[in-house]
């Protein structure tokens, strides 16, 4: 699995962003939002009970991503047509805020590593990566466990102070200075 320190991969994939068909797809790669602080986050499968949760707590944070100028990408192995469907059909995800990559080929999750080996679908992952393209934070946890967004939204915050950060940290609070 490629970790902290080491460039994100490069890649090309569809993403859903709208449910209007007629404006639904677009291509996303390490380049699009160049510049930015990028928040990867990777779900097994759509239509499935843990991975709305997670999608939706992203989806209510974005704002916050957005005013740290980091955007969020969600991204699974289904297929773009599979994401359009789930946001058609799922209440809370036809709002999106941010697009969901479809990693169908399973490139970018074979890539970095996080193909989980005997379900064969993206493992429940987490990736911070700057404006460099470099890593600066990875989780894994169980595909049963969902992730949670606000520690997340912490880690970018400590990130971006570019300063040392004691344990529970919070934005506004006093770094360690040595």
């Amino acid at each position: 699995m490629l970790g902290v320190g080491q460039k994100f991969p490069d890649f090309n994939l569809k993403a859903t962003v709208d449910t209007d068909l007629k404006k639904a797809f677009t291509d996303i790669n390490q380049d699009t939002y160049k510049g930015k602080w990028k928040v990867y986050f990777f779900w097994p499968k759509d239509f499935t009970f843990v991975c709305p949760t997670e999608i939706v707590g992203f989806g209510k944070l974005n704002k916050d991503f957005q005013d740290r100028d980091a955007q969020v990408l969600g991204c699974s192995t289904d297929s773009e047509f599979v994401h359009l469907a789930w946001r058609q059909h799922h209440e809370d995800l036809k709002d999106l805020p941010f697009p969901m990559l479809a990693d169908i080929k399973r490139e970018l999750t074979s890539a970095l590593g996080i193909l989980d080996p005997v379900a064969g679908v993206a493992q429940r992952a987490t990736y911070i990566v700057d404006p460099d393209n470099i890593i600066r934070f990875v989780m894994v946890t169980d595909l049963n466990v969902g992730r949670n967004v606000n520690e997340v939204l912490r880690v970018l915050d400590a990130l971006q102070t570019d300063e040392l950060c004691p344990c529970n940290w919070q934005k506004g609070q006093e770094t360690i200075h040595v």
